[in-house]
């Protein structure tokens, strides 16, 4: 293993994810591309997360074990510094990767040698496996930074990047909690590019609605906004984020009333198309029947 040389590196994080990080990870030991390893990083969880997936067989499977939680920024950091990969890939443990995932993203980062980081689009779905809909996208880098006061659309876990640029664009520390990745990208989309495969390459897995989750992400923008905009002589795009920020707060205590979280999930509002929809819910049930058996 020592010598084992991947041209990916896949960054899996994990707090008390024992339920959901089997079906993440047998999602990547299924992957039609092979040459990868996964760094499965611990955070101090309580609830054996690694004890799940530590019967698989697959020494590309790097477990990282934690007693202290220090949180995603962290682990995230720690996981760039270990990579042995020509490309990083992001990886949540309750999401699933489409098998074509890591295949289709390398062959866009080595055709597109101008770009630094490409996501996917993502079905979000709930536990029972229903779905939502599509998390919202832009295809090209001016598209994806259009509108970076109000947020800027490349799904966190769909990430795969060049490893020189993770390592030039660290997560930042202290922590922006629940929008890290926001952060990370609006400080590096003028020296960067970004691009978007359409293609539905990963399945997200939505929890319930919760205004005070969504309120400490929003807050975290917002400080991430005001420090970049503010450096960059950019107030119209901070006083644009402001207002977005009281808009949406307002819209988050309204869908935190009973029968109303469709407020807040109509970003998702998409409908995938109906063979991205087959290709999931097969998906899902081949990883719900795998979790049974183990």
């Amino acid at each position: 293993m020592t010598s084992y040389c991947p041209i990916i590196s896949v960054i899996l994080p994990v707090f008390n994810g024992k339920k959901t990080i089997l079906a993440a990870v047998t999602s990547i030991c299924q992957q039609t591309f092979e040459n990868w390893e996964l760094l499965v990083l611990d955070d101090g969880s309580t609830d054996d997360s690694l004890l799940a997936v530590s019967f698989l067989r697959d020494e590309r499977i790097v477990s990282v074990p934690r007693t202290n939680a220090q949180g995603l920024a962290t682990r995230l950091n720690q996981g760039i510094d270990l990579a042995k990969g020509k490309y990083i890939a992001r990886m949540d443990a309750d999401d699933i990767a489409f098998p074509e995932r890591l295949a289709r993203q390398v062959e866009f980062l080595e055709c597109h040698p101008d770009v630094d980081l490409v996501g996917a689009r993502a079905i979000a779905f709930r536990e029972d496996g229903s779905v939502i809909g599509l998390l919202p996208f832009a295809q090209s880098h001016d598209e994806i930074c259009a509108r970076p006061w109000n947020n800027i659309p490349l799904a966190h876990p769909t990430w795969m990047g060049r490893a020189e640029w993770f390592r030039r664009n660290r997560y930042a520390i202290p922590e922006y909690h629940r929008a890290e990745d926001q952060e990370l990208l609006i400080r590096a989309s003028h020296t960067s590019t970004f691009a978007c495969l359409p293609d539905v390459l990963l399945a997200y897995r939505q929890g319930p609605f919760s205004a005070r989750r969504t309120l400490t992400g929003r807050t975290s923008l917002l400080r991430a906004q005001a420090r970049h905009f503010l450096q960059r002589g950019e107030t119209g795009f901070l006083c644009r984020a402001f207002v977005l920020y009281v808009i949406k707060s307002i819209v988050d205590l309204g869908a935190s009333l009973p029968g109303m979280d469709k407020l807040y999930f109509t970003r998702m509002r998409d409908a995938p198309d109906p063979e991205s929809l087959h290709y999931f819910l097969c998906i899902f049930a081949d990883q719900e029947s795998l979790g049974k058996k183990c």
